[in-house]
């Protein structure tokens, strides 16, 4: 396969159908997934504010911030391989086993009041590790529950979801530790866990496994996703181009609050309201990208990114004293950045053979994780130097420029020529 791959970079794998109940296997896995997705948000919520409540530092929330997304992004190779070489139905059984004993522990630790701060350090560390591993395998699994057609809509519906977490999961974690100690509220984690294992344990996953030796090491395994990607320039063009979108944006959406109080005056209630506008603007997205499923994915998904990069130098050049016109910029960036990236999952899911989506999924998982310490890292001097405000202007006009640029990559919209047509529904 790899052989042929090599000699034919172009080439599709042949068109999969997953049955006739399929619908009835993926929204019962997707739905028990969403659940555990919800859980674990509320959960982050809830040690992140223990840890606030406890300590007032920085530097303990921000060693917090490390420990939830280090290990996810250095065991993506590991985690991508596995996927692609054991069953990703038991890698996400597991995955969601080992979130839960670790909440469990971390309850029977609040319970006899011998909780220490790195207690919670290292359960983050575990869980985040766990993510490597259920990420990729859960990604890769979406192209073998639906058929071609639904992989956009599929994709949009999670992008949804994610809105939906980023909205919930802050009142939820506020309600559950105000009506339960924390240690109980852990306990929900340790529920919707559970309510994800169950539809696995239910209904099979297809796989396609590839015929590789299994002796061959790990990175051995993970070097042929890359060069798969590596080989064909439209993959390549497309992971260069999301590489420095992240890079861009990553670090402007985290220095949105220092933007509210230096350019707009604002405080934590402006915030809070930014961070609620992003999550309706995520739902918003991720339904128009479900049920608008474009004929050309990739000229969609550029031309979103591009709209998402100018509100977001919008929102920059808006004057101080019109918050709420830049908060109408940053709902559309939001809208827009969701309706841009729902198509690049489907994308590869598409047209990558399923027994190597896997290591591909880690491979993008690793860039945006590394992407966005790296980018934050450069554009800290960058802000301190110019303004913050001026950040957002210069990250958001040069994050255009540059998917605009992707428009007249041939081998970039090349890519659309190798998507299943979408359905009618």
């Amino acid at each position: 396969m790899m052989t042929d791959l090599a000699a034919e970079p172009d080439a599709t794998p042949p068109a999969y159908h997953p049955g006739a109940n399929w619908k009835l296997r993926y929204f019962s896995i997707f739905g028990g997934q969403s659940l555990s997705l919800i859980g674990s948000a509320l959960t982050q919520f809830v040690l992140i504010w223990w840890i606030t409540d406890t300590t007032g530092s920085v530097a303990a929330l921000a060693m917090a911030g490390v420990a939830a997304l280090a290990p996810q992004a250095l065991l993506a190779p590991i985690g991508g391989t596995l996927a692609d070489r054991y069953s990703r139905r038991m890698l996400m059984i597991v995955a969601d086993l080992v979130t839960a004993l670790c909440m469990a522990v971390l309850m029977w630790l609040f319970a006899s009041g011998g909780i220490e701060l790195w207690h919670i350090y290292a359960a983050m560390l575990v869980r985040s590790a766990a993510q490597a591993f259920q990420m990729p395998a859960a990604a890769a699994s979406v192209a073998m529950l639906v058929p071609g057609s639904f992989l956009l809509r599929a994709s949009g519906l999670s992008q949804m979801m994610m809105g939906v977490v980023t909205i919930a999961a802050a009142p939820l974690g506020a309600l559950a530790i105000s009506v339960m100690p924390i240690g109980w509220a852990l306990g929900i984690d340790v529920i919707t866990a559970v309510l994800g294992i169950v539809p696995l344990l239910i209904f099979a996953v297809p796989q396609q496994f590839a015929s590789a030796d299994k002796r061959a090491s790990l990175w051995r395994e993970f070097t042929e996703g890359v060069g798969l990607v590596w080989r064909d320039t439209g993959l390549r063009n497309l992971y260069g181009l999301v590489a420095a979108v992240v890079l861009l944006l990553m670090p402007a959406s985290t220095l949105v609050p220092l933007l509210i109080k230096a350019h707009f005056g604002g405080a934590a209630a402006q915030v809070a309201m930014l961070e609620s506008v992003a999550g309706i603007g995520m739902i918003l997205g991720g339904a128009a990208a479900a049920v608008l499923v474009p004929r050309r994915a990739m000229r969609r998904a550029i031309g979103a990114l591009i709209a998402a990069n100018l509100a977001l130098m919008a929102t920059g050049l808006v004057p101080g004293h019109l918050f709420w016109i830049g908060v109408v910029f940053w709902a559309a960036a939001c809208v827009a950045m969701v309706v841009g990236n729902a198509p690049l999952a489907a994308v590869l899911q598409a047209i990558v053979p399923n027994q190597l989506q896997g290591r591909v999924f880690a491979l993008l998982n690793m860039l945006m994780g590394l992407g966005a310490p790296i980018g934050l890292a450069i554009a800290t001097p960058v802000g301190e130097a110019l303004g913050v405000r001026w950040l957002f202007v210069g990250s958001g006009l040069l994050g255009a420029l540059l998917c605009f640029a992707g428009l007249f990559s041939r081998p970039l919209m090349r890519l659309d020529d190798r998507m299943p047509a979408p359905d009618k529904e």
